[in-house]
């Protein structure tokens, strides 16, 4: 059975298999899931077992996925009767993989702002195999302090990718994503018009746009992502609407004080040399109609709609199987 919650047994809290993905690459704490300890997420479930009665993870270090991240049971993994993560709904587990379909089927309600933060249970010993590099440029987890406004529930997350799966993976069932509330800020609205094509930016703002990546500019350190689809726009002077390109870019600065530098770069690289179809997810900013400069003719200009990208947190590439059709 594949599910997205599990109990971290340093951390002391339930995490979602998006939170354990976005810990795994922050450059700023000290957390690698290959060495962390998570069980089952029923409290009850779990303190009948001792702590070797663990679960695995699936996707939960691969910087690019195709197929939806989670927690899964192992071939060792043992619950109580009637606990509701015990029994695969296939009936089956081959290697502690499951048959199950890729959608994600927990849909969070809300998608918070403000980044959850962690506090790492205090441990007996502070020597082990698995202790990091004194080296190592990081800090513990334990030197973090909940935020004051966090509010852990289980319909809430502050991990981008999690509503992002939820709208990709399950992109062919209309019904269900217009039934599926999310609220991000003060905006609230059902999943299918939260997410908003990139050639339909200027019917709303504040959304999810998202849109084919056409191509990705290096500008060694710097990044622009070019859309394949067009916005339809009558800009001043013009008798009528004309097709106009939408890119975003991503700042150097806004990349070098990234905590999760190192993984992103591995990302958008990736992406460039990848020959399969990308996608872009991004929240935060609504590009906006501009005139820039031509390289080839300075006194001349053209048109686009252009926006600088303000937080990677909330910015995805990604495949996308099954959405173009949509």
């Amino acid at each position: 059975m594949k599910f997205d919650v599990a109990y971290c047994i340093s951390l002391d809290d339930k995490l979602s298999i998006y939170d354990v993905r976005d810990l795994n690459f922050d450059e700023t704490v000290d957390f690698d899931s290959a060495k962390e300890h998570f069980q089952c997420p029923n409290d009850i479930c779990r303190m009948m077992f001792e702590a070797s009665n663990e679960l695995g993870t699936f996707n939960a270090k691969n910087v690019n996925y195709i197929r939806t991240p989670h927690f899964k049971n192992l071939t060792t993994t043992r619950h109580m009767e009637g606990c509701p993560y015990g029994a695969s709904k296939t009936g089956g587990n081959i290697d502690g993989l499951q048959a199950e379909n890729d959608r994600e089927e927990h849909f969070p309600s809300e998608l918070l702002l403000t980044r959850r933060e962690y506090v790492r249970k205090p441990t007996l010993s502070t020597t082990s195999k698995n202790t990091p590099d004194e080296n190592r440029p990081i800090a513990p987890i334990q030197a973090f302090r909940p935020h004051p406004e966090r509010r852990d529930t289980p319909d809430t997350t502050s991990i981008f990718a999690h509503p992002v799966e939820c709208f990709v993976s399950n992109i062919d069932d209309k019904d269900l994503l217009k039934r599926m509330p999310l609220k991000i800020g003060e905006h609230t609205a059902s999943y299918a018009s939260f997410f908003k094509k990139i050639e339909y930016l200027q019917d709303n703002k504040g959304l999810i746009y998202w849109g084919k990546i056409k191509q990705i500019k290096d500008y060694t350190q710097s990044f622009r992502i070019d859309f394949e689809q067009k916005v339809w726009f009558k800009a001043e002077g013009e008798a009528r609407k004309k097709p106009y390109s939408v890119n975003v870019y991503l700042s150097k600065k806004l990349i070098d004080n990234y905590r999760k530098h190192k993984a992103f770069l591995e990302e958008i690289k990736l992406a460039i040399d990848n020959q399969r179809e990308l996608y872009c997810f991004f929240y935060g900013v609504t590009p906006a109609f501009k005139h820039v400069p031509s390289k080839k003719n300075p006194e001349a200009s053209f048109g686009v709609f252009s926006a600088d990208i303000e937080n990677l947190d909330h910015f995805i590439i990604r495949e996308a199987a099954g959405v173009e059709a949509k």
